[in-house]
């Protein structure tokens, strides 16, 4: 019978990688509690129409990444591609709004697109996603970025590039709207099919593009930044403030617009070198217009997301530093030893200890090695003999010692000598 395998674009993660994942998400919880966020947890499943008005029918996710289908009521419906549009529904349906505008909220989990997998890109993904809502003011802005960097900083990371960018609002883009399409008028030629498509639908998506061609056709196109109302360069200006305040290098990229039609003023990214040509570790942006679009009260927000692959592909840390050692190895010998060793062992889990034992009945040489490769210290020894004599041998295996225990007090004993190692 032939073996199934796992869906292209997807990828298993195994027990040894697994202890990465953990680290991550621990150090995030925790340093996003000192922020005061709070998590919420949406479902993965959504009704299409949510990303459609979300993210905008014009992006690439839209138009060919999401995985969409009918369900037996016909109703479409998505695996979520991203997490801002969720965080905002949830917000709206229950209300959270009315107890407080303003909401710092969190999430972690897993995202789908269907597009070409590439090394750190996989069609089920997961991101760390951070949404301030109810907060117009730059220092939230300032905020949320620092929180950002403090987290990636924290997690070990070095060698990143914080860029950021105003994208303007709808006071001050449409002009800005009008002089990209002059500007690209009669270059159509030199831009890939994409690009060609976006001149009528999203001409500033035309500046994300990293294909080199378009890059060549854009590089004199106009900067937002030189359209921006005096709203929005106060607004940027000040957010620059908080992060020159904590001695925070950015670079201004004039070029970076983000990839979704959701976004307004404050935009970033982090980069690295060590990705290649899609080397985005995290990005953000306010988003002030997206609770209203999606029904809800007209309240601004701000956000940013963190692509888990990329992230723990980065850090300096190997799978072999999260693995753990058990505190002791029982090897009984004999089926009366094995009775008394599982109900000692799960005696002991119960009570904090991380213990292992054989249940195979492979000999106490064998059971030594296997110990000893999962790098247990100390090692109960317990067989027929052991038990006659109303003892057993605690070997201590970084000593080369040997000590014997009283079976009526084994379990107090093994608690006092291992709790505190």
């Amino acid at each position: 019978m032939a073996i199934i395998n796992v869906v292209k674009g997807f990828k298993d993660i195994l027990p040894d990688e697994a202890g990465k994942w953990r680290y991550v998400e621990d150090k995030t919880r925790e340093i996003f509690c000192h922020f005061g966020l709070k998590e919420i947890r949406t479902p993965v499943l959504e009704k299409t129409d949510l990303f459609r008005r979300g993210i905008g029918t014009a992006t690439d996710i839209v138009e060919k990444e999401m995985y969409t289908f009918f369900d037996r009521g016909e109703e479409s419906l998505s695996l979520r591609p991203e997490a801002t549009a969720s965080v905002i529904r949830a917000y709206i349906e229950h209300s959270l709004h009315a107890a407080d505008p303003v909401a710092k909220l969190y999430t972690i989990g897993p995202m789908f697109r269907r597009e070409r997998p590439q090394k750190g890109r996989y069609r089920q993904f997961h991101q760390i996603n951070v949404e301030f809502l109810g907060l117009d003011d730059p220092f939230a802005d300032g905020e949320i970025i620092l929180l950002l960097t403090h987290l990636l900083k924290s997690l070990g990371l070095e060698a990143l590039n914080l860029e950021i960018n105003s994208l303007g609002c709808p006071v001050c883009r449409p002009a800005f709207r009008e002089a990209m399409l002059t500007f690209l008028r009669g270059k159509e030629g030199g831009l890939c099919t994409d690009c060609g498509r976006r001149i009528s639908t999203n001409p500033l998506r035309v500046l994300d593009c990293k294909i080199a061609g378009c890059g060549e056709v854009i590089a004199d196109a106009p900067r937002l930044l030189d359209f921006l109302c005096p709203s929005c360069t106060d607004h940027f200006t000040k957010v620059r403030w908080t992060l020159d305040e904590f001695s925070l290098s950015y670079r201004i990229n004039p070029k970076m617009v983000r990839g979704l039609d959701y976004y307004t003023k404050t935009a970033f990214e982090i980069t690295t070198e060590f990705l290649g040509a899609q080397n985005a570790v995290a990005g953000g942006g306010r988003y002030d217009g997206l609770v209203a679009e999606l029904g809800g009260p007209d309240l601004p927000g701000i956000g940013f997301a963190i692509g888990m692959e990329r992230l723990i592909s980065l850090l300096p840390l190997k799978d072999e530093d999260f693995r753990s050692a058990p505190h002791l190895f029982v090897a009984a010998l004999g089926e009366e030893a094995k009775n008394r060793a599982f109900v000692l062992c799960n005696r002991l889990r119960m009570q904090g200890l991380q213990v292992e034992m054989d249940l195979t009945g492979k000999s106490l040489k064998s059971q030594m090695k296997r110990a000893n490769k999962m790098g247990s210290r100390y090692v109960l020894l317990l067989g027929e003999r052991e038990l006659q004599g109303d003892h057993a041998e605690l070997r201590d295996m970084a000593q080369s010692t040997q000590t014997t225990l009283n079976l009526d007090t084994l379990e107090e004993t093994l608690l006092n000598t291992l709790m505190n190692r």
